[in-house]
């Protein structure tokens, strides 16, 4: 008997999960390793080759031919940079915490067990609510990766190769994947971005982030000065001044919101629009919290930013219905049918 590939609810979370890293696969294997958790009881503790196949089959249900090939030219422009570009710097293709991160963030990781979300959260402040800021690169290496990006586009432009910027709203870009650096990527979402991810946004979380998109930004005189308001294509987004000289570029946050509510008005006194950049600090929020950056004044900042995904919460999504908790203006809506619900009842009952 065939067995129906699909995946089931709840999550096991104790369930430890293969890793795939090693298989010549279509799709991305932290997704594999994300999705293992909700497949069904009978087939969760099969070879791994097993699941494997099943969980393709799955995904392969929502890929078209069009992504098929979108993602298949996408990785031979990829591996054609990988190829042609020497670094400059090749210490930051691989993880090294301790080069990579600052004294604090690391000894917040070292805690055990339930402590651990305590020492996380004790690193953190929050300017606005669902918005999270703390120290977390070391100075050194946020030169090392601006010099690792200026390195990148004057090689491009010596080879007048036509890149791929990383978002339609800014032309002065790079895409930390392109280039070779997927792999230091995957092991700053997987080691620390998804504990932090459970610490602070447990609906999110216990999905576990599966994929990610990490840049740099530039902006500047010559370059792009500010950034509009928006919502980002990530269930988590971490962004990170990595510095340069410069004067301006505050961000500022107007509350969270689903699909539906994305363009509603804020309510001013939850708009926060002075929070200034500083090296090495990250900010981390939900995708759906709107956000935008102010002019810089002059000189040039850069920004290391990941937008990180889970397709598991994605799915999930999908088949929610009615008001999103996470939502700012569906909490409003849900309190005003509260409000108009107890008025009629008053009003029924002769109050």
């Amino acid at each position: 008997k065939q067995l129906r590939n699909r995946l089931e609810l709840p999550p096991i979370q104790d369930h430890m999960t293969d890793n795939y890293d090693d298989l010549d696969t279509e799709f991305d294997p932290l997704l594999f390793s994300s999705l293992e958790r909700y497949l069904p009881q009978k087939i969760l503790n099969a070879q791994r080759d097993t699941k494997h196949e099943f969980m393709q089959q799955v995904l392969r249900r929502h890929a078209t031919k069009e992504d098929h090939y979108r993602v298949q030219k996408h990785e031979e422009y990829r591996q054609h940079i990988i190829s042609k570009y020497e670094p400059l710097y090749r210490e930051l293709y691989t993880m090294n915490p301790t080069m990579f991160f600052v004294p604090t963030f690391l000894e917040a990781f070292n805690a055990d067990g339930e402590n651990i979300k305590q020492s996380i959260r004790s690193i953190m402040s929050e300017p606005v609510p669902g918005v999270y800021t703390f120290k977390m690169l070391d100075l050194c290496f946020c030169k090392k990766l601006i010099r690792e990006v200026i390195h990148f586009e004057k090689w491009v432009q010596s080879t007048n190769l036509r890149i791929l910027r990383p978002t339609t709203s800014n032309k002065f870009g790079v895409c930390l994947d392109d280039i070779g650096m997927e792999g230091t990527l995957d092991k700053l979402m997987e080691d620390y971005i998804n504990l932090i991810t459970k610490v602070l946004f447990p609906d999110v979380g216990e999905c576990s982030l599966d994929s990610h998109h990490g840049y740099v930004l530039q902006y500047g005189m010559n370059r792009s000065v500010d950034e509009g308001f928006h919502v980002d294509e990530s269930e988590v987004t971490l962004n990170v001044c990595l510095g340069e000289e410069f004067a301006g570029g505050d961000l500022f946050f107007g509350g969270q919101r689903c699909e539906e509510h994305v363009n509603t008005k804020t309510d001013p006194k939850h708009k926060f629009v002075r929070h200034s950049p500083i090296p090495g600090q990250a900010i981390i929020h939900r995708g759906c919290q709107r956000n935008g950056a102010k002019p810089t004044k002059f000189g040039n900042r850069y920004n290391l930013l990941m937008w990180c995904k889970s397709s598991v919460y994605r799915e999930l999504q999908k088949h929610e219905k009615g008001y999103k908790d996470f939502c700012e203006e569906c909490q409003r809506q849900r309190s005003a049918k509260r409000l108009e619900w107890v008025a009629a009842k008053k009003k029924e009952l002769g109050f």
